[in-house]
């Protein structure tokens, strides 16, 4: 019942950086926790980054910590996830994710769509 819509995917090359934005509903938005998560063909989805309700609290995947950011803003209703120096293994269609509680790697209730990241070597 929760709409996510992310945005800022698209084709970029080895090295370069892109911002993924994920709007959320204002009514209800300043009360999640907050996910990123990333998918290729024929692998599970990975976790990648969360944010709670305050962004008091952050986790970032240890496979791009060095490289990626997740913040929030709470009156624009809107996640961000800032991802610097993208490798061509980090092709993936990104998702994000909340859940009504403290943010987690897994167990999230509402799922947006999703937008394709495309890094070209």
């Amino acid at each position: 019942q929760v709409q996510l819509v992310e945005s800022g995917g698209g084709l970029v090359q080895a090295g370069a950086s892109l911002r993924l934005s994920c709007v959320g509903s204002r009514r209800t938005f300043s009360r999640n926790a907050m996910g990123w998560f990333r998918q290729s063909p024929g692998k599970e989805r990975e976790f990648v980054a969360a944010i709670s309700a305050e962004s008091d609290s952050t986790y970032i995947a240890a496979s791009v910590k060095e490289r990626f950011t997740i913040s929030r803003d709470n009156g624009k209703a809107t996640v961000y996830l800032q991802m610097n120096r993208l490798k061509p293994e980090g092709r993936a269609i990104y998702s994000c994710a909340s859940r009504d509680g403290s943010p987690r790697r897994d167990l999230y209730e509402y799922w947006g769509r999703g937008t394709q990241v495309t890094v070209s070597a």
